[in-house]
């Protein structure tokens, strides 16, 4: 395979790198449904019309009497961000690809961000040919979601061993994380349907999801009420159970993270919904899912497997003793 060979002549990336690249796809993940999110509220989803042209016969966009210029860029820039971002998933997969040996659930991490990435172009091109339906929408954003948390993952992962999972928590706090995990989708999902009948639809022509705002507004906050009291119990059972520090950390600063978007959520509704405060709001989403996922990463340790005889590698990219693992995060931090 080309891929293959192009691989084998690479240079072993060195592990620090590779974990540059990879927060720099979490960045690029959470970012792009940021910069959708201004595309929406600047009414210029629809300032490239067509897919994958910008408009029929160019690829960039040009003047038109019934499209504005900054609307044909915002929209533009954001199709250019997905690029970039691609760019910079596909080097990370290759700086994967480089360790030796090869860590499968690390390869198959790597593999996934841009090919995610790709997926999402191609929804993003069926979302302006069906005219922004709102469902569509809400699909973009919350695959934006699902791969922003694989993302983190992969960061995790690049500093994980090879060797089987191993939990470093008590199940009541895999229990209560994984439970409050589901609610964190639904209220993701809530929030789609808030924005999807609210009045930032991405053109003023765009048909709005026929619900009161008001009523999934208020679903929206029931939701994450439980979610906060989820987290308080976790809180509790962390504090009654032998937890490794780097754990308590990351509750902390997803605590910190859910609060701060609560509050910046209910400050949007009773402002009337703001064009700022709508592309912030989504910043949060996007910040509320990178700490959740860096919770979840914390709940179990793989330590590395121990290097083969005679090798003097531990395939990390870096040489370690034979038969002497390579400390994970966890381990690094006290767990």
């Amino acid at each position: 395979m080309v891929l293959q060979a192009v691989v084998n002549r690479l240079p072993v990336v060195p592990l620090p790198l590779i974990r540059a690249l990879a927060v720099v796809t979490v960045v690029g993940q959470a970012g792009i449904a940021v910069t959708g999110a201004v595309v929406r509220v600047t009414g210029s989803g629809l300032g490239c019309p067509t897919w994958p042209e910008c408009f029929p016969g160019s690829l960039v966009p040009t003047p038109h009497p019934e499209v504005a210029a900054l609307n044909q860029w915002i929209e533009f820039g954001n199709r250019l961000l997905t690029i970039a971002l691609v760019l910079a998933a596909g080097l990370t997969m290759l700086a994967v690809l480089t360790i030796r040996p090869r860590r499968r659930r690390l390869v198959w991490l790597a593999v996934a961000q841009p090919v995610g990435i790709l997926a999402q172009a191609v929804i993003g091109g069926f979302v302006v040919l069906s005219g922004l339906v709102w469902w569509s929408v809400a699909v973009h954003f919350l695959v934006s979601m699902v791969f922003t948390w694989l993302a983190v993952q992969l960061v995790v992962a690049v500093s994980d061993g090879g060797g089987p999972a191993r939990s470093i928590v008590p199940g009541a706090v895999r229990g209560l994380v994984a439970t409050s995990t589901a609610v964190l989708a639904a209220l993701l999902v809530a929030g789609t349907l808030v924005t999807a009948a609210g009045p930032h639809a991405g053109d003023a022509a765009t048909p709005r999801l026929g619900i009161e705002v008001a009523a999934l507004a208020q679903l929206h906050a029931d939701l994450l009420f439980g979610y906060l009291g989820l987290l308080i119990g976790l809180g509790f059972t962390l504090r009654a159970t032998s937890a490794p520090r780097v754990v308590h950390r990351r509750y902390a600063v997803l605590v910190a993270v859910v609060l701060a978007q609560g509050a910046l959520g209910g400050t949007q509704y009773a402002l009337g919904v703001p064009e700022v405060l709508a592309a912030l709001h989504v910043l949060g989403a996007g910040l509320v899912t990178v700490a959740a996922a860096s919770m979840w990463a914390g709940l179990t340790e793989r330590p590395a497997l121990p290097a083969p005889a005679g090798s003097g590698s531990g395939g990390t990219g870096e040489p370690v003793p034979v038969g002497e693992p390579v400390l994970t995060e966890g381990a690094r931090s006290g767990a």
